[in-house]
């Protein structure tokens, strides 16, 4: 039997895992962690520079004022080793005044000097973000149902969001201070040897000790935050799952065992935090303990040379002061090359979303949509959402302007991929689909689905007030518009009823709205837009047979004049059409009026019955 997906179509089911043995310990499959390291590739940074480039000229801004900054604060241990050296000896006091006010400006210079470009790189990568954020959210409108049928929306949620935000920071801020502390460092090395070519020598011995620690520490320390990072996803997509299932959870009777698996990724999250932490706790007590041995050196061989009147005293606590900054330098490009690394994954599982094919778009010579009459063909028509697997197969069929089919049959027959597909949510694999006999690959999507009405048996409720929702198909639509149409699809009456009609604010997906008023909600906003070619999927499943009936009036209405698709499983619904046409075995089996099918006593007749028995 052919396969149906379900919103629009549910998914083919995967073959089914083999029992587990219950010795074995639980399975669990939000403790399997997502691998977000690849080796560190400028390719990605080259596809990033973009969206440098539009900001190019701010960052080049910000990296002079961060450099002049810094070269500004450089200045301190010169004035003090000055002051030390000749001013303090000769008790020049107006001369000391001075060097006190040149510490003051050279501080307050690279105060100001960081703070403006604080402010210009925090706009500049929110505006990096935005531009991400904007293609991103642009292509992900353009991706077919495909795509959302087979990824959970938590992992493409994490990578607008967080990947966005880590990433927006490293192209920004991350470039900038990486240019920086090479110049700084190349700055301090400059003006710590012309201060004292000896005691420099002394510094420098410390390079090899620095490096062999940062090398063993960092390795593991990024390796240890990035478990930290995977287990935390892990925690927030299970604790996500769960507040959006909480109501089939306590039906269930499920807080004992979710309490379970919660505990477990969370003493996950925990074991690698203190995992990660122990690493970092002893990042700064190595390179103190470095920095400490060789400042004693530094003062150890000073106070030889200043024995032997080769050093002064200024020369030993300026070279001190430059070897501490020395040291910081070097400890931020080996983070800033740490979140490099991180992030390239990042990066790429941003570039990978936004690569992905749009396989439903417009051809280059696409035409607009004429005015749809309603002639609905369908020529030899065979799709398949898993290659291999066709759900339909050589479909034909012609629909006259005005008619209403309805399509019944088995679950996962096919129905719904019928009505999908002349809405061109999918690409047939051959065929043609004729709309007043213009082939729909042909026209702009935009032209085409703008004149369809379709209502799916999960009515999607948008967060704002019932009036925004019926009114989301046609922006322009009056307030007198919207309540006929409300009117007329018997949701006046309820809507009236809510504290502030249809001002009243709803939830999220319609969480204090009944699924039968969320129906009938859709129902407006689907009549409101005036399709002229009508589709409703299982339309009426939650409304109860009393609405059900004062609201044929208003269906009634909204057939007049238009070709329309029914799928309805409670088959008393659709005795009225035009045409009814079952579904089975990847085609069209049988295909006539009620009282045809009946006669004819096949596939439709014994749904018929059956459903007449259980009533």
């Amino acid at each position: 039997m052919a396969k149906q997906r379900n919103n629009p179509d549910p998914k083919q089911v995967p073959e089914r895992e083999p029992a587990q043995d219950p010795k074995q310990p639980k399975r669990n499959t939000y403790r399997v962690d997502e691998t977000l390291e690849e080796p560190f590739s400028f390719r990605h940074l080259l596809r990033a520079w973009k969206y440098i480039k539009k900001y190019s000229l701010k960052m080049i801004i910000a990296l002079i004022l961060s450099a002049l900054g810094a070269i500004a604060a450089l200045f301190a241990p010169k004035i003090t080793k000055e002051a030390l050296d000749v001013v303090i000896p000769n008790k020049d006091k107006p001369m000391l005044q001075r060097l006190i006010l040149l510490l003051i400006i050279a501080y307050g210079i690279s105060i100001i000097f960081y703070t403006i470009r604080s402010h210009i790189m925090e706009r500049t990568s929110q505006d990096i973000v935005y531009d991400i954020r904007k293609d991103l959210f642009a292509h992900l409108q353009e991706l077919p149902f495909r795509y959302y049928d087979d990824r959970p929306h938590g992992k493409i949620l994490i990578r607008v969001v967080n990947y966005v935000n880590s990433v927006c920071d490293m192209l920004s801020n991350g470039l900038i201070n990486a240019i920086l502390e090479i110049i700084n460092l190349i700055f301090i090395v400059i003006f710590m040897f012309t201060t004292d070519v000896k005691l420099s020598l002394v510094v420098m011995t410390g390079v090899p000790i620095l490096a062999f620690f940062l090398f063993w520490i960092k390795n593991r320390q990024r390796k240890a935050w990035r478990m930290v990072s995977n287990k935390n996803s892990n925690l927030n997509a299970y604790l996500q799952e769960n507040i959006v299932g909480a109501k089939i959870t306590q039906i269930f009777s499920r807080e004992d065992e979710n309490a379970d698996i919660f505990e477990h990724l969370s003493n996950d999250c925990r074991s690698t935090w203190m995992g990660a932490v122990r690493y970092t706790n002893l990042v700064w007590p190595g390179i103190d303990s470095i920095s400490v041995l060789v400042r004693a050196s530094i003062f150890v061989v000073g106070l030889i040379l200043f024995e032997n009147g080769q050093e002064t005293l200024g020369s030993i606590v300026a070279i001190s002061s430059y070897a501490a900054r020395f040291w910081q330098p070097i400890m931020n490009l080996g983070n800033i090359f740490n979140n490099f690394i991180n992030n390239m994954a990042y990066l790429e599982r941003i570039f990978e979303t936004i690569d992905e094919p749009v396989e439903v778009k417009n051809k280059d010579n696409a035409v607009e949509m004429p005015q749809i009459k309603g002639e609905v063909e369908f020529q030899n028509v065979c799709f398949s959402y898993e290659k291999g697997e066709e759900v339909l197969h050589d479909v034909s069929f012609k629909v006259t302007p005005g008619q209403s089919i309805a399509l019944v049959g088995p679950t996962g027959a096919g129905k719904s991929t019928i009505v999908s597909l002349i809405s061109r949510f999918y690409n047939l694999d051959s065929g043609k689909i004729l709309i007043d006999g213009q082939d729909i690959s042909d026209v702009t999507l935009k032209s085409l689905r703008s004149q369809m009405g379709i209502m799916l048996q999960d009515s999607f409720i948008f967060s704002g007030t019932v009036e925004d929702n019926i009114r989301y198909g046609k922006l322009s639509a009056t307030k007198e518009e919207i309540r006929s149409a409300s009117q007329a699809v018997c949701a006046d009456a309820f809507i009236a009823k809510m504290p502030n009609g249809y001002q009243t604010e709803v939830k999220e997906r319609g969480s204090t709205l009944s699924q039968g008023q969320k129906q009938l909600i859709s129902f407006a906003r689907t009549l409101l837009s005036d399709p002229a070619l009508l589709v409703l999927d299982e339309a009426t499943s939650s409304i109860d047979v009393q609405t059900e009936k004062a609201l044929q009036k208003g269906l009634d209405a909204m057939l007049k004049g238009r070709t329309s698709f029914i799928i309805a499983h409670r088959l008393s619904t659709i005795r009225n059409c035009d045409r009814i046409m079952y579904i089975d075995h990847g085609g069209i089996t049988e295909s006539g009026t009620h009282d045809e099918l009946i006669a004819k006593k096949g596939d439709y007749y014994h749904l018929y019955v059956s459903q007449m028995e259980d009533m």
